[in-house]
């Protein structure tokens, strides 16, 4: 019996890559037991609760789990980043997706770096307890085996996958010029105080352009930003959380994407955006580049550039972007299989 690992996944990107890994996974005739964050239970009531546990992301919880059931298992894919806290007889693959775990942006507060920093130690102390590391692009590749593994990227596997949108494209007529998506959850490093700002800046020069954002009304600070930013007047839309059905409805009927994030293992979004006919503009990172060739580029940590970006794509045509990376969910599904 293979075991699925994700009790430290339950919101954002890896809570999408989940469900799709799941789906899949059920397509097929291998024997799973999944272990997963309590707070998704409702995502994933259709599982059979013979072959799934739901429990809270306790470290403690997770060590008697594995302690206990340490030989039910022929091979484990943990899919939150960090190893088992034992070592096992067995092939333990972990999927590695959090660029915070590698470096951590300058900009995060004092409060914030400390607990990534803990993060880290964590995650080097149980490095031993993998045989084979899993990442989304050969950037990740290089930084984990840098940070993590003395340069030897040997026990790292590229392998990208993605759940693909399905998107009518006789719905293109739909689309308004001169409008920026940025489909994002309200984390630091996803630099949203930075392009509401920016945004508002341009629009004080040209009166052009439209924002919408997907920032949950949980997000009470950022919110109310928002809902400032509107009171004064600036073409400003937040949806909130939305599904997958609208999120198709949103790359259909915006020009942009414009994506400031500080640190991405791999940026969904943008390989959405593409998908649905969008023109991407990215922070100029190393990770834009795994992924695509942007229509246009910024510095994300000065709110000018971000500014003249978004004035630029306004006042000009800008190329169309590219999708450079692939869906590899097959050769995933083969390696837990082996």
């Amino acid at each position: 019996m293979i075991l699925i690992d994700a009790i430290y996944i339950n919101n954002s990107g890896g809570l999408v890559l989940l469900q799709y890994l799941i789906k899949e996974l059920e397509k097929s005739k291998l024997d799973i037991f999944y272990l997963l964050d309590d707070r998704t239970e409702q995502l994933f009531s259709n599982l059979n609760e013979s072959r799934c546990k739901f429990m809270s992301s306790s470290f403690y919880k997770r060590l008697v789990f594995y302690t206990k059931n340490k030989r039910k298992f022929t091979s484990v894919l943990c899919f939150g980043n960090i190893p088992p806290p034992i070592k096992l007889d067995v092939s333990v693959s972990v999927y590695f997706h959090q660029p915070l775990f590698l470096s951590i942006p300058p900009s995060f507060s004092l409060r914030n770096k400390i607990i990534y920093r803990l993060k880290q130690e964590i995650l080097g102390y149980y490095k031993k307890n993998t045989s084979l590391w899993i990442v989304q692009s050969n950037l990740i590749k290089f930084r984990l085996a840098k940070k993590y593994l003395s340069e030897d990227d040997s026990k790292v596997k590229v392998i990208p996958f993605y759940p693909p949108l399905n998107f009518i494209k006789n719905d293109i007529h739909i689309r308004r010029d001169k409008n920026f998506l940025y489909v994002s959850n309200s984390a630091l490093h996803k630099n949203h105080d930075l392009l509401l700002d920016a945004f508002c800046d341009a629009y004080d020069i040209n009166r052009k352009g439209l924002l919408t954002v997907t920032i949950p009304t949980s997000s009470y600070m950022l919110c109310d930003k928002i809902k400032q930013k509107i009171a004064d007047g600036y073409p400003i839309v937040n949806v909130g959380f939305v599904d997958r059905k609208e999120l198709i409805e949103l790359y259909l009927s915006h020009q942009y994407l414009i994506f400031p994030s500080l640190a991405e293992s791999f940026g969904l979004g943008l390989v959405e955006a593409i998908d649905g006919g969008c023109k991407v503009i990215v922070s100029d990172l190393p990770y834009a580049y795994q992924v695509c060739k942007p229509s246009l580029t910024f510095n994300p940590n000065i709110k000018e550039s971000i500014k003249n970006a978004i004035i630029k794509a306004t006042e000009k045509d800008l190329p169309e972007s590219e999708k450079i990376i692939s869906n590899d969910i097959n050769q995933l599904i083969s390696l837990l299989s082996d």
